[in-house]
């Protein structure tokens, strides 16, 4: 790493380390129960792949309306931390239902609610991130807390292996232990993190949500939502990765190793993507990520057995780390500071409707025509987002370091 580059890692807000961790802590909590959950709702609970994927994609569809709201308010207000809060408080208290449940409309219950408490921080918290955070080095500041996240998202599913061993399979006993981690996120959030007096560059004194306002997001903005949606769609849920394993040869008990490669993969690559994206350009890495999904894609879904199956989780790991950060930069750099909330709802709400009919298609095709059509499809929805970029990219100005130019 150059001095330049060291010099950005140093320029980092401590508030920025604590949301990581707060992220890390959540995250472990969260994948701990979604590791196993599809083999409960499917093994135990007798629930089909339509019923999981139109579960994870309601659940995330619900995420993401609720981004909206929580992204406005946080806009009128000026105080993003509260909603941050109150987010991660939700999601806390909803986890001690998952191992209540008796049926999968319980399961769709407790993952409507905790995803309503993912979407009402989701929003504010991008959006103090990119409040706290110097223009030159948001990148790195992304990626830190998208890798620190996925650290959380490692530890989870080998405590759920551990736990699955120590009491003989019974889910509903290790689903029990996710609450911990998820209090003492809610406590390093409360008491860890502090966020300027007014969290936008301009106070706001009017409800944001005005034409004229909506209007200040410029074409820009517009164009990442854009490829936002048509990106969403190769991206249906993990939990067919899951199912993957296990049809792949896992015994119930190890399929949770997919969730650790993957994260593995996704925390290591998170941070220095981010760092480069701040010197080289976003779309530039966005490109690299979008083919190493096609690449994790074509492997589930035409290479049998475990190789095929690790190979491709790994790759599937790698793209996730190119480019989940990225989207959240790009707002930044493209949207309004006083609309940034705002910015980050409206470009939620839309990917998680894409989210919601890319689960449905995935559970659909995995019914009706197997694991190969379902990936397959994917790997023709992200070669689409693929071109899509490329052709940008040959717009003026686009491969250059995205900057500070909208910090308004």
């Amino acid at each position: 790493m150059n001095g330049t580059a060291g010099a950005g890692w140093r320029q980092v807000p401590r508030s920025v380390i604590v949301l990581g961790f707060v992220s890390l802590f959540m995250d472990t909590s969260s994948e701990l129960v979604h590791s196993l959950l599809p083999l409960f709702l499917v093994g135990t609970l007798g629930a089909s792949a339509v019923t999981l994927g139109a579960i994870e994609g309601i659940a995330g569809a619900t995420a993401s309306i609720a981004k909206v709201f929580s992204g406005v308010l946080s806009d009128y207000v000026t105080r993003r931390k509260l909603f941050v809060v109150l987010g991660y408080g939700m999601s806390a208290a909803v986890k001690p239902v998952f191992p209540l449940a008796g049926s999968a409309a319980a399961v769709l219950g407790a993952r409507f609610l905790d995803r309503i408490g993912k979407g009402i921080r989701g929003a504010p918290r991008d959006a103090l991130l990119a409040d706290i955070t110097p223009p030159a080095v948001r990148g790195v500041a992304f990626g830190i807390r998208q890798s620190l996240d996925t650290v959380g998202a490692c530890v989870g599913p080998p405590a759920a292996i551990v736990l699955m061993a120590w009491y003989a399979d019974d889910f509903r006993k290790v689903f029990w232990w996710a609450v911990l981690p998820a209090m003492t996120a809610v406590a390093l959030l409360a008491f860890g993190v502090k966020e300027p007096a007014v969290s936008s560059t301009v106070a706001r004194r009017e409800w944001p949500v005005r034409r004229a306002a909506v209007g200040r997001l410029e074409q820009a903005y517009w164009n990442v939502v854009f490829l936002g949606i048509v990106f969403t769609l190769s991206q249906f849920s993990e939990a067919f990765l899951l199912l993957q394993g296990q049809r792949a040869g896992l015994t119930l008990a190890l399929v949770p190793l997919v969730m650790v490669v993957m994260n593995l993969v996704y925390a290591a690559i998170a941070a220095p993507a981010g760092a480069l994206s701040d010197r080289v350009g976003r779309y530039r890495l966005l490109i690299g990520g979008l083919l190493a999904e096609i690449a994790a894609d074509l492997i589930l879904g035409f290479v049998p057995g475990l190789a095929g199956l690790f190979v491709g989780v790994a790759l599937w790991g790698a793209y996730l780390g190119l480019t989940q950060g990225l989207f959240a930069a790009l707002i930044a750099d493209t949207a309004p500071a006083e609309l940034r909330g705002t910015a980050y709802g409206v470009y939620n709400l839309v990917t998680g409707v894409a989210l919601l009919a890319a689960s449905l298609l995935a559970g659909e095709l995995w019914d009706h025509f197997g694991p190969t059509a379902t990936f397959a499809t994917g790997a023709g929805f992200a070669a689409i987002t693929a071109v899509m970029v490329a052709r940008r990219r040959s717009a003026a100005g686009i491969n250059r370091p995205s900057t500070a130019r909208d910090d308004r």
